[in-house]
């Protein structure tokens, strides 16, 4: 998000020559895809190049494109990279060609391990020489028990994502970084982690576009912003999926994004500049479009909330985030945030 004036108005698109998108909470919620997204997403593929993103490791490349196919968009199986891809190349850097490597996930993860060359095992039994880690809705005891069994013994550990939560269709559920958490309880070592917000997956990604000038839009701050700025990425959040406005203006520095949209149709759209300033008093003013938020010391206040609820979040997290104080150190109007 910019933080001063400028002359015009760009999109978020300006000067990209490749998206990089999210999935969960940015293209779709479980099966069903997010209101404007689609329509969103085919537009601007019409001018950039457009490839895909996802720490989901239950699933093939092929069946994730198979997926965004029939909710109209057009995909191969190369568009989509995945936290299982980036995982495997960490993991051919830390044990020999050919070797058995234990794969606690599913069918996405399995398949991915072995068109590297591995031989898979579910058994610590078999003496693997690494542990590669992934989500899979059956995961369970006895998988977690073996990954316990086998790090026991020193061996490497690499996990496709630490993502806590997971957005499906009944609401938010617990993601890998729980199951990661139980195995790390059992054993006290911490994995190699390849998906966001760890940087592997975005070279990954980065890489095998061709990329110059890459734009990553998501859905939540601690994987994907993260991930976007410890790469170096501009990034896009969009209110779609697990942090909403709330999170966002509480966003530690390192979790910002450069632009907030409450859609993705705002990627097409002109920016708004954000201004800001202080006032005769000593107090901060800070507008965006119509919307104004003042801080005086440790209080914000909305003296005026505009046309656009968008514009409003936009202008109390810059106020916020340009105070340098934390979050809770200051007085905040729930019409920020509700």
């Amino acid at each position: 998000m910019q933080s001063s004036p400028r002359v015009s108005d760009p999109t978020p698109l300006d000067g990209i020559d490749l998206v990089l998108a999210d999935l969960d909470g940015v293209i779709y919620t479980g099966k069903d895809p997010i209101p404007y997204a689609v329509e969103s997403i085919n537009a601007l593929a019409k001018s950039i190049r457009v490839g895909y993103i996802t720490n989901n490791a239950s699933r093939t490349a092929a069946s994730v494109a198979e997926h965004l196919t029939g909710m109209g968009l057009s995909v191969v199986a190369d568009d989509v990279v995945t936290s299982p891809q980036a995982a495997v190349k960490l993991l051919a850097g830390l044990v020999s060609a050919g070797s058995t490597i234990l794969v606690v996930g599913g069918e996405g993860l399995v398949d991915v391990v072995e068109r590297a060359g591995f031989l898979v095992t579910r058994s610590a039994d078999d003496h693997p020489a690494a542990v590669i880690q992934g989500f899979a809705q059956d995961v369970g005891w006895k998988h977690l028990a073996e990954a316990s069994f086998a790090l026991h013994t020193g061996i490497p550990w690499v996990a496709t994502n630490t993502d806590w939560t997971i957005p499906v269709e009944r609401g938010i559920a617990p993601g890998n970084g729980t199951l990661v958490s139980a195995v790390h309880t059992a054993t006290g070592i911490l994995p190699v982690v390849a998906g966001k917000p760890e940087v592997a997956i975005f070279r990954e990604a980065t890489e095998r576009f061709g990329a110059s000038a890459p734009l990553f839009i998501g859905d939540r701050l601690d994987t994907d912003i993260l991930g976007a700025n410890r790469a170096g990425i501009p990034s896009v959040m969009v209110l779609t999926g697990i942090d909403r406005a709330k999170q966002v203006i509480a966003a530690p520095a390192d979790s910002r994004p450069r632009f907030l949209l409450d859609d993705l149709r705002g990627l097409s759209e002109p920016y708004p500049v954000i201004e800001a300033g202080q006032d005769r008093d000593g107090s901060t003013v800070t507008r965006v479009g119509e919307a104004i938020v003042r801080r005086r010391e440790h209080t914000l206040t909305v003296e005026s909330p505009g046309d656009s609820k968008i514009n409003l979040v936009r202008a109390g997290a810059a106020a916020i985030w340009t105070s340098g104080l934390a979050i809770y150190a200051l007085d905040v109007p729930a019409e920020l945030y509700s």
